[in-house]
């Protein structure tokens, strides 16, 4: 992965802005709303630099705020998109382009970029409200046709999860789905000095590439077993899929499979609508892993592992089928922190021709 660093822009001396750092043109930033200005020009270049916008690209930016970095992206490629929830943020960047040669290559959506319809562009570039961040991330994932690229500025937790490895501390459920659809470089961290008013916590700028074509995989399935791999991702998933709610839930989709003699088919080609569906919902269901602590740590004391044994509603003979499975394919004392993509999918095929689905 790619590394840098911004460093700390010096105080500037009067004007409205320095007197009250929550100010900008006049205008209050709502910290409640994710408002943060970026207000170092070295940052805004750097970003533009290392996003690699061609003349002829049209950008999405969302939350442009009051258009720094907007105007960079106009003079970088052909047409800019800003998404902006602010009706006064919406009212300064049309004053601020009013009879520019800018002004007829940027077209300003004023709501919310969660519920709107995005129109087509080739790249995004953003400094976005981080409580938005999980399901922004799949909303752009799920977006048809894919763009080339994001070039997105997270909380500095979140984006350390979006690129995290095997065995690293921070690999989650969000590393392993973002990492299936996409590939995710570090490019920057940035102080929180860096904006105004400053955050509470750093920053880092993320690259993310759709994969083309998508993995042949069902997205549902996946997520249905990665979903129960890192409830705990340091037990053993041979711990793991000995609890009763594991079982009786996959017992209940295989009698269901095997009454209607019907199999989940993988992903096709054709099937993207679908796909881009099922991806854009997952934002919702991961929340904003950022903060998340269900999945991490060495906390395993705290949730006990049942036996699952004659009197659980998963029966023996289902039970020693899916731990059949995890022994034959050597997965039953690995735990999910340490699985790469490849596992898992080897692992998912491997439940999917025993007739057991997660979906």
């Amino acid at each position: 992965m790619a590394g840098g660093k911004i460093k700390r822009e010096k105080p500037q001396r009067g004007g409205a802005a320095a007197s009250n750092p929550q100010f900008q043109g006049g205008i209050p930033f709502h910290k409640s709303k994710g408002q943060h200005i970026l207000k170092n020009p070295l940052l805004v270049d750097s970003i533009i630099q290392k996003s690699g916008i061609k003349p002829t690209d049209t950008i999405l930016e969302i939350g442009p705020g009051t258009g720094n970095l907007t105007k960079k992206l106009l003079e970088a490629g052909k047409y800019v998109v800003a998404v902006e929830l602010d009706p006064r943020m919406v009212l300064e960047l049309q004053r601020r382009f009013q009879g520019t040669p800018m002004s007829n290559r940027l077209k300003v959506i004023q709501g919310d970029v969660l519920k709107c319809d995005l129109p087509y562009f080739d790249i995004c570039v953003a400094n976005i409200p981080y409580q938005i961040s999980s399901p922004l991330t799949f909303k752009l994932l799920s977006h048809r046709p894919l763009f080339r690229c994001a070039v997105i500025m997270f909380q500095r937790e979140f984006a350390m999860r979006l690129v995290a490895q095997p065995g690293d501390t921070l690999y989650c459920r969000l590393s392993v789905n973002t990492q299936l659809l996409a590939r995710v470089n570090h490019l920057l961290k940035v102080g929180r000095n860096n904006f105004r008013p400053p955050p509470k916590v750093d920053s880092s700028v993320v690259r993310i590439e759709p994969r083309k074509p998508l993995p042949p995989v069902n997205f549902k399935e996946w997520d249905g077993l990665v979903r129960i791999c890192f409830n705990r991702k340091n037990k053993t998933l041979g711990a793991l899929f000995r609890q009763k709610s594991v079982l009786s839930i996959l017992e209940k989709n295989y009698k269901t499979l095997q009454a209607l003699q019907l199999t989940p088919e993988g992903l096709t080609s054709e099937d993207e609508k679908e796909m881009a569906v099922c991806v854009s919902a997952l934002g919702d269901t991961l929340g904003d892993m950022s903060m998340d602590v269900d999945e991490g740590g060495n906390d395993d004391e705290d949730m006990e592992i049942e036996d699952g044994g004659d009197a659980a509603k998963g029966s023996s003979d289902f039970k020693e089928k899916v731990l059949g499975v995890l022994k034959g394919g050597g997965f039953e004392d690995k735990r999910s922190s340490k699985l790469t993509q490849a596992d898992f999918m080897h692992l998912l095929s491997l439940f999917n021709k025993a007739g057991i689905h997660f979906s």
